[in-house]
């Protein structure tokens, strides 16, 4: 399977000399189109910063990190804000939706960004929404919303425009137990759906065990991998 995001040996620090704090450690992984893998690990390990690195937030401080073949480290400001637009969706714990934006609206901005028409982009927008399940109330405003709407229109902005890679770190970590459940099953569905790779960084087996695959992360190392469990039951190490 053509791989969508390789890190070759990435390490990434923080400060210089006496305070350096190095988050990643040779870290070495490849996600493959379509695959859906789950990031565990304690607080503090690196999985957040493999995130940003990931969706070009961040720069290592060596190795490479590529998402479709592209080396993340050879482009300007410009081409990653272009690479975000177009490639990489992001869904954050906490959903940075734009209150004085409708719903709607909030899934159409970075199209919009793009140059793309309204029309186009309206109509894209209402078929993304109705993928991730909302129908109704389009024109309403994040706050109208449950904590589990506002999340389905998180992703639905992360995936508009078919983006290859979606990075969702916690996204469910302000939700009560049926909306996390209903976010991670909608997660697990894309890469079968519409091929979008899936990283997802979470606390909880019982959400990693929908993924292809689970990582481990401690002290900012890559300690394990194995395939997970089935969706029913959680993840033994």
């Amino acid at each position: 399977m053509t791989a969508m995001l390789e890190f070759d040996d990435v390490v990434k620090s923080f400060g210089q000399g006496l305070t350096e704090v190095r988050a990643l450690r040779g870290v070495t992984l490849t996600v493959a189109e379509g695959e859906f893998v789950a990031v565990m690990g304690p607080s503090g390990c690196g999985k957040s910063t493999l995130l940003h690195l990931a969706g070009a937030l961040e720069t290592p401080s060596a190795g490479s990190v590529r998402v479709g073949g592209r080396e993340l480290a050879g482009l300007g400001a410009a081409e990653r804000s272009e690479l975000r637009r177009n490639d990489v969706g992001y869904v954050f714990q906490r959903l940075n939706l734009i209150p004085s934006l409708t719903a709607i609206e909030n899934v159409m901005l970075p199209l919009e960004l793009a140059g793309e028409s309204h029309r186009s982009v309206q109509q894209m927008a209402v078929a993304v929404l109705h993928t991730v399940g909302l129908d109704q109330r389009l024109d309403r405003y994040p706050d109208d919303f449950s904590g589990g709407q506002q999340q389905r229109i998180a992703i639905a902005r992360a995936i508009v425009g078919h983006r290859r890679l979606l990075l969702a770190d916690e996204p469910t970590g302000s939700l009560d137990t049926a909306s996390g459940d209903e976010v991670i099953e909608l997660l697990a569905a894309l890469p079968q759906e519409q091929g979008t790779a899936v990283v997802l960084v979470t606390h909880e087996p019982r959400f990693a065990s929908w993924a292809d695959r689970v990582i481990f992360l401690r002290d900012g190392r890559v300690v394990d991998e194995a395939l997970a469990a089935p969706a029913t039951q959680a993840v033994v190490r």
